[in-house]
């Protein structure tokens, strides 16, 4: 048997891609055996009356070592 956690973390970047990239790579500086990115919430900053940015709500679940 194996227990998982998860935490919610705030991502931006260029692309919905890159904010996906972005959230996983920081998040795996301190996390080991992560399992999935459930991107819960998306948000497009606008600047200048184009998008600028994304912002993304995910949930990450990792394997906890016991």
């Amino acid at each position: 048997m194996s227990i998982a956690k998860v935490i919610e973390i705030h991502s931006e970047g260029k692309t919905i891609e890159a904010a996906t990239n972005a959230a996983l790579l920081e998040a795996s500086k301190t996390i080991d055996e992560i399992r999935s990115l459930y991107i819960e919430d998306i948000q497009a900053i606008v600047k200048d009356n184009k998008v600028d940015n994304y912002r993304i709500n995910a949930k990450i679940t990792f394997v906890v070592k016991h």
